[in-house]
C-alpha cells in the first residue's frame, strides 16, 4: 500500500508541477518538466531519508542485541562480508559517474577504492576456502591413512620377511638391493616348478630384531629365521675343497649345510680354492625358495585354486564343468592339491588332475583315495622327478609280512581311515626304517620307500612323525620303462 501511495504521489507531482510550471508561470515544456520531475524526485530522497535512517538505526540495534563484538567491529564485519557486494558498488559508482550532473571524478574515486578493497577481500577469501578445503582434504586423508594403518594392522600376509636394520640395504634399490626382484623371480619360478600362484611376498623392516637377522613369517607365524653379516660372503664345502679357510663358521640356512662367512678379499682365494661361494642375498633368495617349496600346501588357499580353475576354464570348459560343482566342491578340489603339494608333486598338469577327479570322484569322496588316483595318473610325471640320468631310481622295499601287518591295521571310519599298530610294533619299524635310511643315505642316495598302492598313503602318515622328508612312492606311481633298484628292505 504505502509503495502505491508512493508512486502516485510521485505522478501527481509531476504532472501537477508540469500543469503549474506551464499554465501559471509560462514556462516551456521541456524546461517545467526537468525542473518539477527534479524537485519530485528530490521531495520523495527527503521524505525517505527519515525512514532509511530509521530502519538502518533498527538493524543496528537488532545486530547488537545478538553480539559480543564492539560496533565497529560489527560494522566493518557486515560490510566487508561479502566482497562481491563491495564490486557490484563500485561498478555502479562508475555508471554514475558518467552520469550527467554527477561529480565524475569522486565517483571514480570511490569505484576504485571500493573495486580495489572488493578484490583484495575477494582473493583473501578465496585464498582461506583453499586452505580450509586443503584442510579438510588432509584431515580425510589423515583418517583414511589412520583407518588403513589399522586394516593393515588386522591383515595377515600369507608369506612376509622381516629384515633387521642391517639389511635393509639388501632391499632398498636406491641402495644396490636388488632382493625384491629376486623375490619376483622366486614367485615366478614356484610358479613353473610347482603349479600354483604364489601370494605376493611381503618385505619389511623390523627394530625388533637383531640387525643381521632375518626372519620368515607364514601368515604371521614364524617359521625360520637366520642371521647373516652385509659385506661377506657365505663359502661352503662342495667336496673338492683343496685349502681351509679362516672364516665365521655357519650354517647355510636352506639345507643346512656348514658354512663359512668370508670377506670380500677372501672371495677369489675361496673360489681357487674349490669352496662354493654365494652372496648374501642369494642366500636368503635360496632360503626363501625352499620354504616356499615346503609350506606351498599351505599357501594354496580356496580363492588361489578358483584363479587356477577360471584359468583352465577357458580352454577346457568342458573338464571343469564336468567336475565342478556336482561332483567336487572348490575346498576338496583345494584339499587334493594340498595332499600333491605336501608330498612335493607339482600340480601343473592340472587338466590330468581335474580329469582323474571327475573320472573317480562318482565312485568316493574321499579326498585321500582321491589323492592317490591323481597320483598314479601323475606317474610319468612323479619317475621324472625321482630317477637319474641313467633311468635308474634306488629305493628301499618293506618286507611282505610288514605289508601285510599294515595292510590288516588299517581302520575305516566316517572321518577316514587310520592305521592302529602296536606301539611296540611300531617303535621297531622306526628302528629298522631309520637305520635302512641312513645306510642309503651313506650311499649317496635320497632315501625313496616304495610300497604297495593300498598302503603307500598309510605308510606315509605313520612315519611322518620320525621321517618327515621320506619319499613314499607306490609300484602305479612309476613308469614301466623305469629301473628300480632295491637298495634296502624294511621289516619289523
Amino acid at each position: 500500500g504505502d509503495a502505491i501511495a508512493g508512486i502516485i504521489i510521485t505522478l501527481i507531482n509531476v504532472i501537477g508541477g508540469l500543469v503549474i510550471g506551464v499554465l501559471q508561470q509560462g514556462m516551456p515544456i521541456t524546461e517545467a518538466l526537468q525542473t518539477y520531475t527534479l524537485l519530485t524526485v528530490g521531495d520523495g530522497l527527503v521524505s525517505q531519508i527519515p525512514a532509511l535512517l530509521i530502519s538502518t538505526a533498527t538493524g543496528i540495534v537488532v545486530t547488537r542485541a545478538a553480539s559480543e563484538s564492539n560496533l565497529g567491529t560489527d560494522l566493518s564485519n557486515q560490510i566487508f562480508a561479502q566482497p562481491k557486494s563491495l564490486l557490484i558498488v563500485s561498478g555502479l559508482l562508475v555508471i554514475l559517474a558518467f552520469i550527467g550532473g554527477l561529480p565524475t571524478i569522486p565517483f571514480l574515486i570511490l569505484a576504485v577504492i571500493l573495486g580495489g578493497l572488493g578484490y583484495v577481500l575477494y582473493q583473501t577469501e578465496q585464498e582461506l576456502t583453499e586452505e580450509i578445503a586443503a584442510t579438510e582434504e588432509e584431515e580425510e586423508i589423515a583418517q583414511y591413512q589412520e583407518q588403513e594403518s589399522i586394516d593393515e594392522l588386522l591383515r595377515v600376509d600369507p608369506m612376509e620377511v622381516e629384515v633387521g636394520y642391517n639389511l635393509i640395504p639388501l632391499v632398498v634399490p636406491e641402495q644396490g638391493g636388488d632382493l625384491l626382484d629376486r623375490v619376483s623371480m622366486i614367485r615366478r619360478q614356484c610358479a613353473l616348478e610347482l603349479g600354483i600362484i604364489i601370494p605376493p611376498i611381503r618385505i619389511r623392516d623390523n627394530m625388533q630384531l637383531e640387525p643381521n637377522r632375518y626372519r620368515v613369517n607364514l601368515r604371521g607365524i614364524k617359521i625360520a629365521q637366520h642371521e647373516i653379516m652385509i659385506n661377506h660372503y657365505m663359502a661352503m664345502d662342495s667336496g673338492m675343497v683343496t685349502e681351509e679357510l679362516d672364516g665365521i663358521e655357519t650354517t647355510e640356512p636352506a639345507f643346512g649345510l656348514p658354512a663359512m662367512w668370508i670377506t670380500e678379499e677372501q672371495k677369489e682365494k675361496a673360489e681357487l680354492a674349490g669352496y662354493t661361494v654365494v652372496d648374501p642375498p642369494s642366500v636368503v633368495a635360496t632360503h626363501l625358495t625352499e620354504l616356499i617349496k615346503q609350506h606351498a600346501h599351505e599357501l594354496l588357499g580356496r580363492q588361489e585354486v578358483k584363479e587356477l580353475i577360471d584359468n583352465l576354464r577357458e580352454d577346457y570348459s568342458a573338464v571343469v564343468d564336468e567336475l565342478i560343482p556336482d561332483l567336487m566342491s572348490i575346498g576338496e578340489i583345494q584339499k587334493v592339491l594340498q595332499n600333491l603339494l605336501r608330498e612335493g608333486v607339482p600340480v601343473r598338469d592340472l587338466v590330468t588332475i581335474l580329469e582323474t577327479l571327475a573320472d573317480q570322484a562318482r565312485n568316493t569322496n574321499d579326498t585321500d583315495i582321491l589323492t592317490e588316483y591323481v597320483r598314479q595318473a601323475l606317474s610319468r610325471q612323479i619317475s621324472e622327478l625321482y630317477k637319474d640320468e641313467n633311468n635308474n631310481i634306488n629305493v628301499l622295499t618293506l618286507a611282505p609280512e610288514l605289508e601285510e601287518k599294515i595292510s590288516n591295521s588299517i581302520e575305516h571310519t566316517e572321518q577316514g581311515s587310520y592305521v592302529t599298530m602296536d606301539p611296540n610294533a611300531a617303535q621297531q619299524l622306526f628302528n629298522n626304517l631309520s637305520q635302512q635310511i641312513q645306510q642309503m643315505m651313506s650311499q649317496g642316495y635320497d632315501p625313496i620307500v616304495l610300497t604297495s598302492p593300498v598302503i603307500r598313503y598309510h605308510f606315509k602318515n605313520l612315519t611322518e612323525q620320525v621321517a618327515s622328508d621320506l619319499t613314499v612312492l607306490s609300484f602305479n606311481e612309476l613308469e614301466p620303462n623305469l629301473n628300480v633298484q632295491t637298495v634296502g628292505m624294511v621289516s619289523l
